[in-house]
């Protein structure tokens, strides 16, 4: 049976373990659901969550064409214009 010392090995660490894994897999899941709505799922095919070597939680969008480059740009340009049209601002932290 493995002690304590054993258990902590480095080896059996698992993204499952952490809250950074579980918060990327909310993200990645709200980014697709919004990219569905506006039609766009199947132009981020390569969309996933995932964790650095550091365990911290990324994103990837993965390779798009610059078409739906330009189109996901119009999106947030028009979703900043609605922001300032009723006053509001949300910033976020890095």
């Amino acid at each position: 049976m493995p002690n304590d010392d054993e258990r902590s090995d480095a080896a059996h660490w698992s993204p499952l373990d952490t809250e950074e894994w579980y918060a990327a897999r909310a993200a990645a899941s709200s980014l697709r659901d919004i990219l569905t709505a506006a039609g766009m799922a199947r132009d981020f095919p390569y969309l996933r969550a995932d964790l650095n070597a550091f365990g911290h939680g990324l994103i990837d969008l993965g390779r798009i064409s610059p078409a739906t480059a330009e189109r996901l740009a119009e999106l947030v340009r028009r979703a900043l214009r609605c922001e300032c049209d009723t006053g509001e601002t949300r910033r976020t932290s890095n």
